[in-house]
């Protein structure tokens, strides 16, 4: 404690009475002693946002952004943003960088596969380009997992299992198993949106046919925001049956312009489809927006660098972030 003091993280914050010797010292974190950037590189947007230690957004910038217009622009509007952030933002506070963006990804590696409409990412260090670019440790991770993570922060108990589906410019899912972000062996797990539904269905960015996310962005665009919600319901109806998780959280654009009834959608598709569980119950898996709302990618990935920090050794991401951080 004493370092942690020395180190400006933390502050006294009063005393306690005594039990039978010295009376004990009340210390506190001072969230403005450190700071981390989340960034979402969403196929046609960026969103930057500066976070102190407790995770609280102290500033946030959003710019265009086309994904496609290849790495050297990506990487312009990126230092842009940035640079048009508070003062803090550039200071040797800033413990590092959490990127968010499109999959497929390694996270291990920090290099893009082919993202999903843009295949030509495929094998890019972005990672690297990023760090060499800002001057910042930079932590890599899918747009759905960033968002989980952070959601997860929030579980009272630590050990809750959830689903984040995100319907934007495309459709993924972040999941927490047991209170842990869950990515799979190489990083490929929650590629929610490209699992087939319909065989003779509408081709897919992916290049497959009937794919969830072609599916549902389809009637979006079309202006049937009732019939995407039922999509996405029976789909995540899928999920819940494949992983028996507590409850399901919806987010991104699309969602997000019409909440209510992407929320009613997919509950209702839930509740058509609840079967009898281990337990007994009946009972029809919660839906509800996730907190955060269009920022909730962006405030994960300042989780990428903010959660190690915090989280018990040999979590599962904390020691792949933490690696990433080195």
């Amino acid at each position: 404690t004493a370092r942690l003091r020395a180190d400006g993280l933390a502050a006294e914050a009063g005393r306690r009475a005594s039990t039978g010797g010295k009376p004990r010292t009340v210390l506190c974190l001072v969230p403005e002693a450190r700071y981390a950037i989340g960034l979402h590189l969403d196929r046609d947007e960026l969103t930057a946002v500066l976070t102190d230690l407790a995770g609280r957004a102290v500033a946030e910038r959003t710019a265009p952004l086309d994904f496609g217009a290849g790495a050297p622009a990506v990487l312009d509007t990126v230092a842009a943003q940035l640079a048009a952030l508070p003062d803090e933002a550039r200071s040797s506070r800033v413990l590092g960088v959490g990127a968010a963006c499109p999959g497929p990804l390694d996270h291990t590696a920090g290099v893009l596969r082919r993202v999903t409409g843009f295949p030509d990412w495929d094998g890019f260090p972005l990672r690297a380009a990023l760090a060499e670019r800002l001057g910042l440790p930079v932590v890599l991770d899918k747009d759905t997992n960033a968002a989980a993570l952070g959601l997860a922060q929030c579980e009272p108990d630590g050990r809750g299992s959830f689903g984040y589906l995100h319907l934007g410019t495309g459709l993924g899912a972040g999941l927490v198993l047991g209170g842990a972000l869950y990515r799979g062996a190489r990083t490929g797990a929650g590629e929610f949106g490209h699992q087939v539904l319909q065989l003779d269905g509408p081709r897919c960015g992916c290049g497959k046919r009937g794919c969830v996310e072609a599916l549902c962005l389809d009637r979006a665009a079309r202006g049937e925001p009732a019939e995407a919600a039922r999509i996405l319901g029976t789909a995540a109806a899928n999920l819940v049956e494949l992983l028996d998780i507590d409850r399901v959280l919806l987010g991104g654009r699309t969602v997000l312009a019409r909440p209510d009834t992407y929320v009613r959608g997919v509950a209702d598709a839930l509740a058509e489809q609840a079967r009898v569980r281990g337990d007994g119950r009946t009972s029809a898996v919660p839906v509800a927006l996730a907190a955060g709302g269009a920022r909730a990618v962006a405030d994960g990935a300042a989780h990428l660098v903010l959660a190690p920090l915090f989280g018990a050794p040999g979590t599962p991401f904390g020691a792949a972030t933490a690696a990433g951080l080195r």
